[in-house]
């Protein structure tokens, strides 16, 4: 008898030593499972973001502007207040030309981009190079890009009046004609409102100011909207 009340004590032990572990296996599996619920959910909002590239110049760059002043932090500014999940990265260079931003593309452009603002061709321009080469080097960024899995949007650039009548009519042309050849959106004219405006620009007369940046902004961030609206 004394041996059988010895053995009900140690009985109990175990059974509640059992029980506890398996209210620690529960706990545990409850965790993993929040654990897992967490990782998916924020891999569906990283997901959903919008990543777009600003793909450019000098003129998208922010050359000489202060910090957050430039084209793709205004823009990522405009973007956040109109409500949009998006993510403006900035591979900007300034003093490319179309031939520079070619012979770049495929080790500058970072992976996973929905959306390519490609904003080049005014240096090609300022410095008088064949108008076919730099539709040529257009042409081929938007194919590369298009492999990559991007959407691709056109900023449009004027060439200077002073290179002549022939000139900037054929290198005006340049980007109404690849939009439609490549069926992507365009922005005529990424300086509208801005280009030619003295207390919009730097001393250079070239390069708009924040100010300057902000009417260019305020122009484009509807056309942008329209385009991420309609990768979602």
């Amino acid at each position: 008898m004394k041996a059988e009340r010895k053995s009900k004590p140690r009985a109990l032990a175990i059974e509640k030593q059992t029980h506890t572990e398996s209210l620690i296996r529960v706990a545990l599996g409850f965790g993993l499972v929040l654990l897992a619920l967490f990782l998916a959910l924020t891999q569906v909002r990283a997901a959903e973001t919008t990543r777009i590239l600003a793909y450019g110049d000098s003129l998208s760059a922010g050359y000489r502007l202060p910090p957050d002043a430039g084209f793709t932090d205004q823009l990522q500014a405009a973007l956040d207040e109109a409500g949009l999940n998006v993510e403006v990265i900035n591979a900007a260079v300034s003093g490319d030309t179309t031939a520079n931003g070619l012979a770049r593309l495929d080790w500058s452009t970072p992976e996973d981009i929905d959306l390519v603002l490609l904003e080049l061709g005014a240096n090609d321009a300022l410095r008088g190079q064949p108008v076919e080469r730099a539709k040529s080097n257009l042409a081929s960024m938007i194919e590369k890009f298009q492999d990559k899995g991007a959407k691709v949007a056109l900023l449009g650039m004027r060439a200077p009046p002073n290179l002549g009548k022939e000139y900037v009519e054929a290198f005006d042309a340049i980007y109404p004609a690849l939009a439609e050849q490549y069926d992507i959106p365009l922005y005529p004219f990424f300086l509208e409102d801005v280009a030619g405006q003295p207390k919009l620009n730097l001393d250079d007369g070239i390069h708009p100011t924040e100010e300057g940046v902000a009417i260019i902004v305020k122009n484009v961030a509807p056309f942008v909207k329209d385009i991420v609206e309609t990768l979602n």
